[in-house]
């Protein structure tokens, strides 16, 4: 797919459906409290909760924001959903909506910032969410090119589900963009063969259009993005994504996968000579979240080393969906030629760190699903909005060190290995003793639970 000239104000490209931006507008980003849980203040839905107990580099940084809504189409993609055994796997164009957050720029006459109107879990009821971001406000160029940042969700979620990240990243110079993953979303989840083939392609892809609207002359968005400083976040089956994207082949045995058509992995398996070729040496760094596929055979020893990139895996402690122990933990170790960090949040389950707070309308029982719908947000011992802040403050931290060379924000990242043996020890005048070694950023009795490891490349 190839961008076109974007017409006064929008976005658009030759194959997208609808344009992408209907019109920029100048655009003021009034400021807004930071929230404490139980305030009054606080609204109903709010992804921009900042804890009064977060660590430091979790705030909202400096810049004001904007953000947009994209559609995409990736030409003669292979239709598994309607692939029927012993016949040809139908191509078609395979559809992507994509939310771009961005640096942007202030105009007092704006009046309702941060509204997204979204499908939550249930996959029927459209909600909306509160942050911080101005919709199609004008960008602001005057830091930039700003490195460019791709999020992929769950299976099921939308481009939502990640967007306290996604939000708090663009405030500190960052363009990220978020994918609707067609067949994996809450309003049209699929047969799960789609999404084992086409995550990592979906990045690839995206990346693609993000650079082609970055060059093109006519798009608002023209020179925002440093092309050169790419990093990728995903959780869970986005997690599965990120790790095949930065060179982690698949197996053999995961070509065998249950409702996957004959070769649908071969493209993404280590086996393949051709797989080397399509690591992508932009990709400066990527998070990963509970990552799925180890305890279903999707990697091994030799598929894992494929990977060059710096990594920061985030996980729970008792993930009974992906696995901790085996299972991140052996994506972990087993990536030996990256430099990597694994932030594990002790008693945590699958949700830990990545998904949005359950919305206000999650916590009504929906016949159609098994569980309330809040279950697929939250965990039964953290916090959502703790884990989020906590997830901010370390991805800022592993995005500064490699994608801006920030040594302070880069420090955060050295800390002892379980939080709660770390030490507090300050002067009066609140300067630390030798002997502190609490963690960098973490408020006194705030850091427990966490445990930090760092394995460098071999």
């Amino acid at each position: 797919m190839s961008c076109k000239s974007v017409k006064k104000g929008a976005l658009n490209s030759k194959m997208i459906a609808m344009p992408i931006v209907r019109k920029f507008r100048r655009v003021w980003i009034p400021l807004l409290c930071t929230f404490c849980l139980g305030g009054l203040q606080a609204q109903v839905n709010r992804i921009d909760v900042i804890r009064s107990d977060a660590p430091a580099l979790a705030a909202y940084g400096a810049f004001n924001m904007g953000v947009t809504t994209a559609q995409f189409k990736n030409p003669q993609q292979w239709d598994v959903v309607h692939a029927k055994p012993g016949q040809s796997v139908p191509l078609y164009d395979r559809p992507l909506t994509v939310e771009i957050w961005y640096p942007g720029q202030a105009n007092p006459a704006a009046q309702q910032p941060g509204e997204y109107k979204v499908f939550f879990r249930d996959g029927k009821t459209q909600i909306s969410l509160q942050g911080k971001a101005v919709r199609d406000a004008s960008p602001d160029l005057s830091k930039g090119p700003y490195p460019l940042v791709v999020v992929s969700h769950g299976y099921p979620g939308n481009r939502f589900l990640l967007s306290p990240i996604a939000e708090n990243l663009a405030s500190k110079g960052y363009v990220v963009v978020s994918i609707d993953h067609t067949d994996s979303t809450y309003s049209d989840q699929a047969a799960f063969a789609s999404t084992l083939r086409n995550r990592p392609m979906d990045l690839s892809f995206v990346i693609d259009e993000m650079v082609k609207i970055n060059r093109d002359a006519n798009s608002p968005l023209k020179s925002m993005m440093d092309e050169s400083r790419i990093a990728l976040i995903g959780y869970s089956m986005g997690g599965y994504g990120v790790i095949n994207k930065l060179g982690g082949g698949f197996s053999e045995k995961a070509a065998q996968f249950a409702g996957l058509p004959p070769d649908a992995l071969k493209p993404l398996q280590s086996a393949n000579p051709e797989f080397a070729k399509h690591r992508d040496p932009r990709i400066l760094a990527a998070v990963a979240f509970g990552p799925w596929g180890w305890n279903q055979g999707f990697w091994d020893a030799q598929g894992l080393q494929g990977i060059r990139t710096p990594m920061l895996f985030i996980a729970g402690g008792v993930d009974d969906v992906s696995g901790y122990s085996p299972g991140v933990r052996n994506l972990y170790a087993g990536s030996i030629h990256a430099d990597r960090y694994l932030l594990t949040f002790e008693n945590a389950n699958h949700n830990a760190g990545a998904p949005m707070p359950a919305p206000q309308e999650a916590w009504k029982r929906v016949p159609w699903l098994p569980a309330i719908p809040a279950a697929h947000y939250i965990d039964a011992v953290w916090d959502n909005v703790r884990m989020n802040n906590i997830a901010q403050h370390f991805i800022t931290a592993f995005l500064g060190k490699h994608l801006d060379k920030d040594a302070a924000k880069a420090a955060h990242l050295d800390v002892v290995e379980y939080a709660q043996k770390g030490q507090w020890a300050a002067n009066p005048d609140g300067s630390f003793k030798p002997e502190h070694s609490y963690w960098a950023g973490f408020p006194n009795r705030t850091a427990v639970g966490l445990r930090m490891e760092h394995l460098t490349a071999q």
